[in-house]
């Protein structure tokens, strides 16, 4: 008779384990997980304590961005409408106080001044690379706050799969050296801690999922916002190129050379 290269193998588990082969299975019900948290070791309950407390902070910075930048993305929409209907700078200066939350407000402020500064609101800006400039110091730091808190939300999602491991290797260490001073190499005497240590595992997990997926979509709506930013400080720029191109010049005043080219009238 042959036997299979495995069966020796299974075999020899089988009678390493031989003393609980009997025992009927255990469900890991929630009353059975709760009892489990609160008999785990100090090093395990500080993990714990540890997710517990990066949880809270992940959930409350995605929330708090959330309701930011939808607000944000609304005014910003209601501040493009009115920009759009109105003609002049002077009336979109007036009513911008009322979009603060967008952040086309911040670029539209900072180039308005500029272009003020160089022209006093009117005819064409006599340093056009000034107010690209201003555009762009706008958007860098408008954008630069609504990233705040992010990079601990990325240190969460990073770091709370490690933390929990950390705890189960913890865990599992203190099994085996359990193991290893009780004598006894059986499954009873090795599951229970084993499955305790496993539970920060899947505490750290439960951290770090969400926190990562917060992480992605809250920096695709930062792209976004920079995208629009970008192109609503061009399209200011055009509008006050093309508003300049426009608006009626004064003659310009006569020079003396002028004056005395120009032929001289009669008198009676």
């Amino acid at each position: 008779m042959i036997l299979h290269p495995l069966a020796s193998p299974i075999a020899l588990a089988l009678c390493f384990f031989q003393d609980d082969a009997t025992l009927p299975p255990v469900g890991a019900s929630g009353g059975a997980l709760m009892e489990m948290v609160r008999n785990s070791g100090p090093v395990a309950f500080a993990v714990l304590i540890i997710l517990l407390i990066a949880s809270l902070c992940s959930w409350a910075i995605m929330i708090s961005k959330w309701r930011r930048f939808g607000r944000a993305r609304r005014q910003s929409q209601g501040f493009l409408r009115a920009f759009r209907k109105s003609g002049r700078l002077s009336e979109i200066a007036a009513i911008a106080g009322s979009f603060k939350p967008s952040p086309l407000v911040s670029i539209f402020n900072e180039i308005n001044d500029e272009y003020q500064r160089q022209s006093g609101g009117r005819g064409t800006p006599r340093n056009p690379a000034a107010l690209e400039r201003a555009a762009q110091t706008a958007s860098s730091e408008a954008l630069t706050a609504m990233e705040t808190r992010m990079t601990w939300l990325a240190t969460i999602a990073n770091g709370a799969t490690f933390v929990g491991l950390f705890g189960t290797v913890m865990g599992i260490i203190d099994a085996f050296h359990g193991l290893g001073t009780a004598g006894a190499a059986t499954l009873r005497a090795v599951a229970p801690g084993i499955s305790e240590a496993l539970i920060t595992t899947a505490a750290g997990l439960a951290v770090a999922i969400p926190a990562l997926v917060g992480y992605n979509q809250l920096t695709a709506q930062l792209r976004d916002f920079a995208a629009r930013m970008d192109d609503f400080g061009r399209e200011l720029l055009n509008a006050i190129e093309n508003a300049a191109l426009l608006t009626p010049q004064p003659p310009p005043t006569p020079t003396p050379e002028d004056l005395a080219a120009q032929p001289r009238r009669r008198t009676f």
